[in-house]
Protein backbone atom coordinates (compact mmCIF):
# COMPACT_ATOMS: atom_id res chain seq x y z
CA UNK A 1 0.00 0.00 0.00
CA UNK A 2 2.71 2.40 0.73
CA UNK A 3 3.85 1.83 -2.64
CA UNK A 4 0.48 2.86 -4.29
CA UNK A 5 0.13 5.75 -1.48
CA UNK A 6 3.34 7.24 -3.13
CA UNK A 7 2.34 6.65 -6.85
CA UNK A 8 -1.29 8.24 -6.02
CA UNK A 9 -0.11 11.35 -4.41
CA UNK A 10 2.73 11.89 -6.93
CA UNK A 11 -0.05 11.75 -9.61
CA UNK A 12 -2.10 14.18 -7.95
CA UNK A 13 0.34 16.58 -7.43
CA UNK A 14 1.57 16.41 -11.14
CA UNK A 15 -1.88 15.99 -12.16
CA UNK A 16 -2.85 19.20 -14.95
CA UNK A 17 -6.08 20.24 -13.40
CA UNK A 18 -6.60 23.33 -15.40
CA UNK A 19 -5.78 21.70 -18.76
CA UNK A 20 -8.71 19.66 -18.23
CA UNK A 21 -11.30 21.99 -16.87
CA UNK A 22 -13.05 22.49 -20.36
CA UNK A 23 -13.59 18.59 -20.60
CA UNK A 24 -15.34 18.64 -17.60
CA UNK A 25 -19.04 20.35 -16.23
CA UNK A 26 -17.14 21.93 -13.79
CA UNK A 27 -17.01 24.99 -16.57
CA UNK A 28 -19.63 25.75 -16.14
CA UNK A 29 -19.92 27.09 -12.67
CA UNK A 30 -16.38 28.68 -12.94
CA UNK A 31 -18.00 31.43 -15.23
CA UNK A 32 -19.63 32.73 -12.00
CA UNK A 33 -18.37 35.01 -9.08
CA UNK A 34 -21.74 35.32 -7.12
CA UNK A 35 -21.79 32.36 -4.99
CA UNK A 36 -25.50 31.73 -5.56
CA UNK A 37 -24.71 31.73 -9.64
CA UNK A 38 -22.25 29.48 -8.84
CA UNK A 39 -24.27 26.62 -6.71
CA UNK A 40 -27.21 26.92 -9.19
CA UNK A 41 -24.84 26.59 -12.16
CA UNK A 42 -23.40 23.81 -10.56
CA UNK A 43 -26.38 22.03 -9.68
CA UNK A 44 -27.58 22.36 -13.27
CA UNK A 45 -24.54 21.21 -14.53
CA UNK A 46 -24.47 17.94 -12.59
CA UNK A 47 -28.18 17.39 -13.50
CA UNK A 48 -27.30 16.93 -17.17
CA UNK A 49 -23.87 15.84 -16.79
CA UNK A 50 -24.66 11.78 -18.07
CA UNK A 51 -23.54 10.13 -20.95
CA UNK A 52 -21.23 11.70 -23.29
CA UNK A 53 -19.84 15.04 -22.26
CA UNK A 54 -19.96 16.22 -26.17
CA UNK A 55 -24.08 15.95 -26.42
CA UNK A 56 -25.10 17.21 -22.31
CA UNK A 57 -22.49 20.08 -22.15
CA UNK A 58 -24.36 21.87 -25.39
CA UNK A 59 -27.47 21.61 -23.04
CA UNK A 60 -26.14 22.99 -20.53
CA UNK A 61 -24.71 25.95 -22.45
CA UNK A 62 -28.40 26.81 -23.66
CA UNK A 63 -30.19 26.91 -20.29
CA UNK A 64 -27.68 28.71 -18.93
CA UNK A 65 -27.29 31.11 -21.82
CA UNK A 66 -31.53 31.65 -21.41
CA UNK A 67 -30.53 32.52 -17.67
CA UNK A 68 -28.52 35.31 -18.17
CA UNK A 69 -25.36 36.55 -16.14
CA UNK A 70 -27.27 35.69 -12.87
CA UNK A 71 -29.13 31.76 -12.76
CA UNK A 72 -29.89 32.75 -9.44
CA UNK A 73 -31.64 35.75 -9.89
CA UNK A 74 -33.55 34.51 -13.08
CA UNK A 75 -34.61 31.46 -10.64
CA UNK A 76 -35.57 33.80 -7.77
CA UNK A 77 -37.52 35.42 -10.37
CA UNK A 78 -39.09 32.73 -12.46
CA UNK A 79 -42.30 31.99 -13.62
CA UNK A 80 -43.77 29.30 -15.61
CA UNK A 81 -46.35 32.07 -17.48
CA UNK A 82 -43.91 34.22 -18.73
CA UNK A 83 -40.56 32.17 -18.81
CA UNK A 84 -40.96 28.62 -19.41
CA UNK A 85 -41.35 29.48 -22.96
CA UNK A 86 -37.93 30.73 -23.45
CA UNK A 87 -36.65 26.63 -22.68
CA UNK A 88 -39.45 24.91 -25.25
CA UNK A 89 -37.80 22.14 -26.85
CA UNK A 90 -34.99 21.76 -24.87
CA UNK A 91 -34.67 18.12 -23.69
CA UNK A 92 -31.86 15.68 -22.70
CA UNK A 93 -32.41 11.75 -23.17
CA UNK A 94 -34.62 10.73 -20.54
CA UNK A 95 -35.50 14.23 -19.71
CA UNK A 96 -38.41 15.80 -21.72
CA UNK A 97 -39.12 19.29 -21.95
CA UNK A 98 -41.56 19.34 -19.33
CA UNK A 99 -39.21 17.80 -17.05
CA UNK A 100 -36.71 20.07 -17.21
CA UNK A 101 -39.03 23.34 -16.84
CA UNK A 102 -40.19 21.38 -13.97
CA UNK A 103 -36.62 21.12 -12.87
CA UNK A 104 -36.26 25.14 -12.78
CA UNK A 105 -39.86 25.25 -11.27
CA UNK A 106 -38.93 23.10 -8.00
CA UNK A 107 -35.20 25.38 -7.96
CA UNK A 108 -37.42 28.45 -8.20
CA UNK A 109 -39.87 27.46 -5.32
CA UNK A 110 -36.94 25.77 -3.19
CA UNK A 111 -34.64 29.08 -3.68
CA UNK A 112 -37.70 31.38 -2.32
CA UNK A 113 -38.51 29.07 0.49
CA UNK A 114 -34.54 28.02 1.75
CA UNK A 115 -32.64 30.63 0.35
CA UNK A 116 -29.87 27.95 -1.44
CA UNK A 117 -29.49 24.70 -1.85
CA UNK A 118 -26.72 24.31 1.25
CA UNK A 119 -29.44 25.35 3.79
CA UNK A 120 -31.89 22.72 2.48
CA UNK A 121 -28.55 20.38 2.71
CA UNK A 122 -27.50 21.69 5.76
CA UNK A 123 -30.72 21.14 7.93
CA UNK A 124 -30.42 17.49 8.10
CA UNK A 125 -26.29 16.88 7.92
CA UNK A 126 -24.84 16.59 11.34
CA UNK A 127 -20.90 16.13 12.04
CA UNK A 128 -21.16 13.30 13.06
CA UNK A 129 -22.81 11.52 10.65
CA UNK A 130 -20.86 8.95 8.49
CA UNK A 131 -21.08 10.53 5.51
CA UNK A 132 -23.50 13.40 2.80
CA UNK A 133 -25.76 10.12 3.04
CA UNK A 134 -28.36 11.54 5.37
CA UNK A 135 -28.27 15.49 4.16
CA UNK A 136 -28.01 14.28 0.44
CA UNK A 137 -30.94 12.42 1.15
CA UNK A 138 -32.91 14.86 2.51
CA UNK A 139 -31.63 17.90 0.06
CA UNK A 140 -33.45 14.98 -3.11
CA UNK A 141 -36.17 14.71 -0.74
CA UNK A 142 -37.38 18.52 -0.80
CA UNK A 143 -37.07 18.88 -4.50
CA UNK A 144 -39.48 15.62 -4.39
CA UNK A 145 -42.00 17.59 -2.00
CA UNK A 146 -42.60 20.49 -3.95
CA UNK A 147 -46.52 20.38 -5.85
CA UNK A 148 -45.41 19.95 -10.07
CA UNK A 149 -49.72 20.44 -10.85
CA UNK A 150 -48.39 23.74 -12.43
CA UNK A 151 -46.24 21.77 -14.76
CA UNK A 152 -48.11 18.72 -15.39
CA UNK A 153 -51.59 19.35 -14.57
CA UNK A 154 -51.40 17.04 -11.52
CA UNK A 155 -48.59 16.36 -8.99
CA UNK A 156 -46.78 13.73 -10.93
CA UNK A 157 -43.22 12.67 -10.65
CA UNK A 158 -42.53 11.10 -14.07
CA UNK A 159 -39.33 9.44 -14.67
CA UNK A 160 -37.70 11.96 -16.55
CA UNK A 161 -38.01 14.33 -13.57
CA UNK A 162 -37.14 12.03 -10.38
CA UNK A 163 -33.96 11.00 -12.75
CA UNK A 164 -32.67 14.33 -11.46
CA UNK A 165 -32.57 13.25 -8.02
CA UNK A 166 -31.16 9.66 -7.08
CA UNK A 167 -31.14 9.27 -3.22
CA UNK A 168 -28.98 7.28 -0.83
CA UNK A 169 -31.77 5.82 0.47
CA UNK A 170 -32.65 3.95 -2.52
CA UNK A 171 -29.56 2.51 -2.94
CA UNK A 172 -28.60 4.85 -5.84
CA UNK A 173 -24.72 5.84 -6.50
CA UNK A 174 -25.74 9.15 -6.64
CA UNK A 175 -22.52 9.58 -8.83
CA UNK A 176 -24.00 13.75 -9.98
CA UNK A 177 -25.04 14.94 -6.52
CA UNK A 178 -22.04 14.13 -5.04
CA UNK A 179 -20.28 15.11 -8.15
CA UNK A 180 -22.01 18.42 -7.35
CA UNK A 181 -21.51 18.49 -3.55
CA UNK A 182 -17.31 17.91 -4.24
CA UNK A 183 -17.43 21.11 -5.82
CA UNK A 184 -19.58 22.58 -3.58
CA UNK A 185 -17.41 21.56 -0.11
CA UNK A 186 -13.36 20.97 -1.24
CA UNK A 187 -12.03 24.37 -1.66
CA UNK A 188 -8.55 22.74 -3.49
CA UNK A 189 -7.43 22.48 -7.03
CA UNK A 190 -10.46 23.11 -9.03
CA UNK A 191 -13.14 22.60 -7.08
CA UNK A 192 -14.91 26.02 -5.43
CA UNK A 193 -16.08 25.45 -1.92
CA UNK A 194 -18.44 27.49 -1.19
CA UNK A 195 -20.09 25.54 1.02
CA UNK A 196 -18.33 26.28 4.58
CA UNK A 197 -19.74 24.07 7.01
CA UNK A 198 -19.26 20.62 5.77
CA UNK A 199 -15.70 18.60 6.33
CA UNK A 200 -13.95 17.31 2.90
CA UNK A 201 -13.79 13.88 5.16
CA UNK A 202 -18.05 13.19 5.29
CA UNK A 203 -17.65 13.78 0.73
CA UNK A 204 -18.92 10.38 -1.38
CA UNK A 205 -16.67 10.15 -3.97
CA UNK A 206 -18.72 10.88 -7.57
CA UNK A 207 -19.04 6.55 -8.66
CA UNK A 208 -19.22 6.60 -12.43
CA UNK A 209 -18.08 3.54 -15.00
CA UNK A 210 -14.42 5.39 -14.72
CA UNK A 211 -14.36 4.99 -11.17
CA UNK A 212 -15.68 2.31 -10.84
CA UNK A 213 -13.27 0.45 -13.05
CA UNK A 214 -10.23 2.04 -11.72
CA UNK A 215 -11.16 1.22 -8.20
CA UNK A 216 -11.55 -1.95 -8.95
CA UNK A 217 -8.15 -2.55 -11.05
CA UNK A 218 -6.55 -0.60 -7.77
CA UNK A 219 -7.59 -2.67 -5.23
CA UNK A 220 -10.73 -0.24 -3.75
CA UNK A 221 -13.19 -2.30 -4.17
CA UNK A 222 -13.76 -5.70 -5.18
CA UNK A 223 -17.63 -5.29 -5.90
CA UNK A 224 -19.14 -5.34 -8.70
CA UNK A 225 -22.38 -3.11 -8.15
CA UNK A 226 -22.31 0.44 -9.01
CA UNK A 227 -24.43 1.45 -5.98
CA UNK A 228 -23.97 3.95 -2.53
CA UNK A 229 -22.17 1.03 -0.69
CA UNK A 230 -19.91 0.77 -3.14
CA UNK A 231 -19.15 4.23 -3.84
CA UNK A 232 -18.87 4.28 0.08
CA UNK A 233 -16.30 1.37 0.27
CA UNK A 234 -14.05 3.20 -2.28
CA UNK A 235 -14.52 6.69 -0.53
CA UNK A 236 -12.56 4.76 2.23
CA UNK A 237 -10.67 2.71 0.58
CA UNK A 238 -9.12 6.85 -0.23
CA UNK A 239 -9.12 7.90 3.19
CA UNK A 240 -6.03 5.11 3.76
CA UNK A 241 -3.90 7.60 1.68
CA UNK A 242 -5.64 10.82 2.72
CA UNK A 243 -8.73 10.94 5.59
CA UNK A 244 -9.01 14.06 5.67
CA UNK A 245 -9.60 14.83 1.95
CA UNK A 246 -10.03 11.33 0.13
CA UNK A 247 -11.51 13.06 -3.11
CA UNK A 248 -9.01 14.74 -3.70
CA UNK A 249 -7.91 12.01 -6.50
CA UNK A 250 -11.38 11.85 -7.63
CA UNK A 251 -10.64 14.14 -10.60
CA UNK A 252 -7.28 13.12 -11.91
CA UNK A 253 -8.39 9.33 -11.99
CA UNK A 254 -12.13 9.93 -13.26
CA UNK A 255 -10.19 11.48 -16.32
CA UNK A 256 -7.53 8.92 -16.83
CA UNK A 257 -10.58 6.99 -17.90
CA UNK A 258 -12.44 10.38 -19.58
CA UNK A 259 -9.50 10.52 -21.62
CA UNK A 260 -9.12 7.11 -23.10
CA UNK A 261 -5.74 6.58 -20.95
CA UNK A 262 -6.87 4.17 -19.04
CA UNK A 263 -9.44 1.66 -20.44
CA UNK A 264 -10.16 0.20 -16.58
CA UNK A 265 -9.32 -3.51 -17.64
CA UNK A 266 -5.92 -6.00 -17.59
CA UNK A 267 -4.36 -5.11 -21.07
CA UNK A 268 -0.96 -4.75 -21.55
CA UNK A 269 -0.65 -3.10 -24.56
CA UNK A 270 -2.51 -0.41 -22.17
CA UNK A 271 -1.52 -1.02 -18.95
CA UNK A 272 2.48 -0.81 -19.51
CA UNK A 273 2.44 2.95 -20.07
CA UNK A 274 0.30 3.27 -17.09
CA UNK A 275 1.74 4.84 -13.66
CA UNK A 276 -0.13 2.23 -11.72
CA UNK A 277 1.41 -0.59 -13.83
CA UNK A 278 3.12 -1.92 -10.98
CA UNK A 279 0.73 -1.39 -8.03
Amino acid sequence: MSELRTILNRFYREYDFRQRVLHDPIEFPHRYKNTGDIEIAGFLACCFAYGRIGLFKPVIDRILSIMGKSPHGFLLDFSIAGQAKRFEGIQYRFNRNQDIICLLYMLHIILRKEGSLESVFIKHFRETDENIGNGLTAMMDRFLSVDTTKIYGRNLKPSGLTQFFPSPAKGSACKRPSLFLRWMVRDKDIDLGIWKNIPKDKLVIPLDTHIMKISQCLGFTARNSADWKTAVEITESLKKFDPVDPLKYDFALCHQGISGICRGERDKSVCSGCIFRNC
